[in-house]
């Protein structure tokens, strides 16, 4: 028996190899295009290439799934070709014990994809958007009129530019009271973290009174200036960063830390909570859509072509895709948990999966 599994275990992942390298082939071939369409004089080849280097392993993570579905579908249609899951089934074995072996190797592409997703996608991404806007000179950018906004209690932030090691270049803070007034604002050039605080460095504060405002029918202010002031707030380095990235881009530690974060001080988190559901749960639904081939190969698709089996994996993927797209969204606009919109594809998945697979015993 050892030996049987092994075989399968063999056929499958030879299969999902070789589809995963055409996916990730084409998914390469139309990243480079792309840039091709976005290098200037600052941002040249060279530059382009190294960015689609550096994204090359969020490229490999997403590409896995799809990979997995359709190389199970054909080296599982390769074994029923040729006759040789009806030994299998004739010599005693069972479904269950085929699909099992067919799952065993697939449990380590997800352990390969977990980790890509968890521990090297986040840094090289961030690296790869760090080094593309820094080589295309985004001006627009490093004078404010881009930007990132963050919110903390009564206080609204807005940042020019973080670079890559967390330090912020041009940060604003608006102060507001209990009624919405706006009582200061200040700009510093810098701010770079010191362990539990942030330095802000060359900056100015306006004052307001909003009191005196309405009484005089003007606005009373005042201005001072510092070189240094210290800023106390639990807007860390890493959390900055996160500012940086789409959620989808960010680790599952990061994403819950930042979207509990986000609900602490009262702000939209949704995107951030659906992000990590959906990657936290990207293994349960790279089992269900491998659960979706071997009951497909045992069903309906025993007796076709190849190509058909091809055609049938990529239809799966894509409905598959386009409903997690749908409910995700849905979710953050009508208010209903992210994780059902997460789980509601993966269990379709696994429910028409077993469902198959039971009327074949």
């Amino acid at each position: 028996m050892r030996k049987l599994n092994s075989y399968i275990a063999r056929t499958v992942l030879a299969s999902i190899f070789v589809v995963f390298l055409v996916i990730l082939a084409l998914d390469v071939i139309a990243a480079v295009i792309d840039e091709i369409d976005n290098i200037s004089r600052q941002y040249d080849f060279r530059e382009a290439m190294i960015y689609v280097g550096l994204t090359l392993p969020t490229r490999i993570y997403n590409s896995i799934p799809l990979a997995a579905l359709t190389g199970c579908l054909i080296g599982l249609g390769q074994l029923a070709g040729t006759s040789e899951l009806v030994i299998m089934r004739a010599a005693g074995v069972s479904v269950t014990r085929i699909a099992w072996a067919v799952m065993k190797p697939v449990f380590f592409l997800i352990l390969v994809a977990a980790a890509l997703g968890e521990y090297v996608t986040p840094w090289t991404d961030q690296m790869a958007e760090s080094r593309k806007a820094i080589a295309k000179g985004d001006r627009q950018q490093q004078e404010g009129q881009q930007g990132l906004w963050s919110r903390e209690g009564e206080e609204f932030l807005h940042f020019n530019v973080v670079m890559p090691n967390g330090k912020m270049m041009g940060v604003t803070r608006y102060q507001y009271d209990d009624n919405q007034n706006l009582v200061s604002v200040s700009f510093a050039e810098a701010a770079t973290y010191q362990g539990g605080y942030w330095l802000e460095e060359k900056g100015v504060i306006t004052h307001l009174d909003p009191e005196a405002a309405e009484q005089e029918g003007k606005a009373n202010t005042s201005t001072e200036t510092f070189l240094t002031r210290r800023w106390d707030t639990n807007l860390s380095p890493d959390l900055v960063n996160v500012l940086v990235m789409p959620p989808r881009s960010l680790a599952i530690q990061t994403l819950y830390t930042y979207a509990t974060y986000l609900d602490q001080h009262g702000q939209k988190s949704a995107p951030y909570w659906l992000a990590f559901w959906q990657k936290s749960l990207q293994p349960l639904a790279t089992a269900g859509l491998v659960l979706i081939a071997i009951s497909f190969i045992f069903g309906p698709l025993r007796e076709v072509t190849m190509g058909y089996r091809v055609f049938t994996g990529v239809i799966v993927a894509i409905v598959f895709r386009m409903s997690q797209d749908l409910l995700g969204p849905s979710s953050i606009v009508f208010g209903f948990p992210p994780l059902l919109a997460v789980l509601i594809p993966i269990g379709i998945c696994i429910a028409i999966g077993f469902w198959l697979l039971s009327r074949t015993r």
